[in-house]
């Protein structure tokens, strides 16, 4: 019962924020310096999103391998299991240009708003136009400084079960020669997937050693990420359960 009231709490409280910081920033961000602009829509909308999630929720994180990390922007892949990653990711890598259907700009407020961050807006029915348009942008915007950050698995998953990766990123990578990180996590334990409820704790989040790109082909540099992020599964499940309990969701187990 204090677990619904938590999470109504948050979702009431979140959805009130983002009206009213979507609108402010649809009013006046337009005209802001692009860094500017993504230092106050999004910046302050993560921050104040995250900080209301602890505090509602109990839910927080703690990161490994930051120093991975490097100083020039790249394209970053990220596990794919609830709406907290969506959030997350955007303070450890900003400014960013995030790959997303373009249906998400329709959405008022949030998604007008988000259409002023310079995003990779493409149509899922026509995949090889939507390959052609992230290689053609990606490359543009981290010339342009921007860090591409993509869900390569394409749709959240359950914790513990790693999709196979689509193309893109990897294509994206090998087209360009930018290097690539890979991010693994176990927000799903903690904020489940098409879930109302929440469950307090600490999310663990693991960044891979910069991987090189040069002279890989896509299928190469998918397989090296896919391997990294299914190595990290054993362990952030360990560590989601020991502070779980039997509370936990259940996880998938990968084949032996």
């Amino acid at each position: 019962m204090m677990g619904s009231l938590r999470a109504a709490a948050f979702y009431t409280g979140y959805a009130v924020f983002t009206i009213i910081w979507g609108t402010i920033s649809v009013l006046i961000c337009w005209a802001m310096p692009f860094r500017w602009r993504f230092k106050f829509i999004i910046g302050t909308w993560t921050g104040v999103s995250l900080t209301w999630l602890r505090w509602t929720c109990g839910i927080s994180a703690r990161v490994s391998g930051s120093e991975h990390i490097p100083d020039k922007p790249c394209i970053v892949l990220i596990q794919h299991q609830s709406t907290w990653e969506t959030a997350f990711a955007q303070r450890l890598f900003a400014p960013q240009a995030t790959l997303i259907k373009r249906e998400l700009l329709w959405i008022p407020f949030f998604g007008w708003a988000y259409a002023l961050l310079r995003p990779i807006a493409i149509n899922r029915g026509a995949s090889r136009a939507a390959l052609k348009q992230l290689i053609r942008q990606g490359g543009e915007r981290i010339e342009a400084g921007q860090w591409v950050v993509l869900f390569p698995e394409g749709t959240r998953r359950q914790p513990g079960e790693i999709g196979e990766f689509f193309a893109g990123g990897a294509a994206l990578a090998s087209a360009s020669e930018v290097p690539v990180l890979v991010v693994a996590h176990n927000a799903g334990f903690f904020w489940p997937a098409h879930q109302t409820r929440k469950n307090p704790g600490t999310i663990d989040v693991r960044i891979s050693p910069l991987m090189d790109s040069s002279g890989k082909s896509t299928k190469a540099i998918n397989a090296q990420c896919h391997a990294w992020m299914a190595d990290q599964q054993q362990a952030l499940i360990a560590a989601a359960q020991s502070q779980l309990g039997s509370s936990a969701p259940a996880a998938v187990k990968r084949p032996d």
